[in-house]
């Protein structure tokens, strides 16, 4: 499911059983990302799929990238592989108004 970002901001604080995912490139994951994402690069292909299916499919994911292209392929990806409850941010991290932080290497 598309989501703006506002709702997608208020959906993910309300939200005990959310999941931060970010799928972009690792240099673009090393520039800041939003607190608390765990990082499963789309590119990686078959590699994706599998670090993917191995998350816990009971949870409900929060997804972001760039622009917004590749978590709404990720989220697609995601629902074929079983999982239930998606959410990808429209505008993805460079429309994101609320906080980045820098990951630690």
């Amino acid at each position: 499911m598309n989501l703006e970002q506002k709702d997608w901001l208020s959906q993910l604080e309300a939200d005990p059983n959310a999941v931060i995912l970010d799928v972009r490139t690792q240099s673009e994951w090393e520039e800041g990302i939003i607190p608390n994402a765990i990082h499963i690069d789309i590119y990686k292909g078959q590699g994706f799929i599998y670090e993917v299916d191995a998350l816990d499919k009971s949870k409900n994911y929060y997804v972001y990238c760039k622009a917004g292209g590749r978590s709404a392929q990720a989220c697609g990806i995601m629902n074929q592989l079983g999982f239930e409850n998606t959410y990808n941010l429209l505008g993805g991290i460079m429309e994101w108004g609320g906080e980045v932080i820098v990951p630690e290497s």
